[in-house]
This record gives C-alpha cells, structure tokens and sequence, in this order.
C-alpha cells in the first residue's frame, strides 16, 4: 500500500460514514387456501356455541295394503355437531424509535401485514388438522399418490355410504402437499399415461407450465395447501373433500387494535378473531396419507 493513501476502511474516516439498510423484504407466506375450501357459518352476537343438525333420512316407503291401517311411524333422528368459537390473536410492539429509523418506510404497515399472515395461517392449519380425521385414506404410509386414488376418492365421495348423510355432492376440492401435486404431475405427463397427443392434450400443457389452481382431475379441483407439513418418516396428510364435509363457525370478523405505550415509548398492534372448526360429514372427505418426500 501506497504510504499516505487514505482508504475508507480507516479507523478515522469510517467513523464518519452513515450506514444505508436497504428496505427490508418479507419472507413469502405459505399459500393458506384451507379454510375457503370448507363450510363457514357466522355465529349471531349473544350466542356461544352453534349446533349443527343434519337429518337423517327415513327408511323406504312401504308397500300398502287397502284397508290395513299404516300404524309404523318413522322417527326423524338428526346428527348433531356443537362447535364453540375460541379466541385467537397475536400482537407485535414496535419502538417508535424503531419506526423512526427502519430503513423500512411503513414498519408499521409491514408488521400489520406479518400479523394478519399470521392468523390465517393458524386457521389454515386448523382446517388441516381436521384432514387427519377422516375414516377413509389412500394410498397409505410411504406410498406415492396416483391418479387411481383420485378417481377412487371421487367415486367414494359419491356412494351412498351412510344413510345419515348419503352421498357427497360434487364439486370436490383437494388440499395436497406440492411434492403429493408433484407425483400427480408425474403421472400424468409420464410418457407411459399421457393425456391427450404429444403435441397438446392434458399432459403436453403441464409440461409446459407446472399446474395452477384451476386444474381439476376426475372433476376435483387441486389446491396446494402451503402448511400442511411432513411428518418423521416424508409422508403428508391431505383430502379430497365436499365442502361441506368439514365447518368452520366465525364469531367476529377480524379484530385490529392499535395502542400506544408512551411510557414504553411504542406502540402495540395486534389482530384478534374467534373460530372453531369442526367435522361435519365423515363419508363426505377422503384423507390423501402418502409419500411426499423431495423429488429432489
């Protein structure tokens, strides 16, 4: 080095210079589609709990006699389902010198966005909780998911399984794992079962553009559910369901608050809601069990 060269990473000149953080960017937000894919339901204010009933239907007509007497009377029998909202929230604080100095503009706003991320996110997984319940899954443990059980799943869903329900009313939706979406593709586009010509057809358009929510198998729409997670061994829990198979009842629509501490010199904003979930229909959701390991 030259001697009598000033560089900035001197003691005495780096002291002086200011330090520029450029705005902060937000981790992306796994996409949360599971509780649009269900029944909602607004408790009315005054109330606690919602019950759900759902009737049962009668046995057959019988065939009559002309001039005997119908003395068999039907009893109405109804399957009931209480849910009893509870309350779920989060808060952030933020420093108002925090605010005055983040290199992001809007601290503020950002944390609103962070929070409301947040509580969708918990009602999102508390509709995948419910996947678990199901009575009836396919494929199983360790087994990768195919087209078969697609067209299984919709077939199911479609007999009358229980006399308390009958069966389930398409359209049908399902909520996967992107490695369980991944293996559909797979069969798919592989050259052994395409769909439609090399050139075009079902398969050629998923090689060309991966998959979108708007793709249906077997009439049942595909939605990638962002929180549904691996357990020990790479498998996944998804469904394949009708809407109303599974409820969620709101108490409130989503509460904001904003509050200054002066004395702690920030402020404090939170988000607040009242929900449960719940069951409704067994026989009307199937629960997609299988391998959802990395591809690669």
């Amino acid at each position: 080095m030259s001697t009598g060269l000033s560089i900035s990473s001197t003691s005495n000149l780096s002291a002086g210079q200011k330090i520029m953080v450029a705005s902060a960017k937000m981790a992306f937000e796994p996409s949360a589609p599971d509780p649009d894919l269900i029944d909602s339901v607004r408790i009315p204010d005054g109330h606690k709990q919602w019950d759900i009933l759902t009737y049962a239907r009668l046995t057959d007509a019988a065939a009559l006699t002309e001039g005997v007497d119908l003395t068999s009377s039907q009893q109405l029998v109804a399957a009931s389902l209480s849910i009893t909202p509870s309350e779920n929230g989060i808060i952030a604080t933020l420093s108002k010198r925090l605010m005055r100095r983040q290199g992001d503009a809007d601290v503020l706003g950002s944390a609103g966005t962070m929070i409301a991320n947040s509580l969708r996110r918990k009602q999102a997984k508390d509709v995948i909780s419910l996947y678990d319940g199901f009575s009836k899954f396919t494929p199983g443990a360790s087994n990768a998911l195919d087209i078969t059980h697609f067209r299984g799943a919709t077939a199911y869903l479609m007999t009358d399984n229980d006399a308390g329900y009958g069966p389930a009313q398409p359209p049908f939706h399902a909520a996967m794992h992107i490695e369980q979406i991944s293996d559909i593709i797979l069969e798919l586009t592989d050259a052994g079962s395409r769909v439609g010509g090399v050139e075009d057809g079902m398969s050629a358009d998923m090689i060309k553009r991966w998959w979108k929510t708007s793709d249906r198998l077997y009439g049942v729409q595909v939605f990638h559910s962002g929180n549904i997670s691996l357990d020990s061994g790479d498998d996944a829990k998804g469904a394949i369901f009708a809407k109303e198979a599974l409820v969620m009842v709101m108490a409130n629509s989503a509460e904001s608050t904003e509050e200054d501490d002066n004395s702690l010199r920030a402020v404090e904003v939170g988000l607040f809601q009242e929900w449960g979930t719940g069951e409704l229909a067994d026989v009307h959701g199937v629960e997609i069990f299988s391998d959802a390991s990395a591809t690669i």
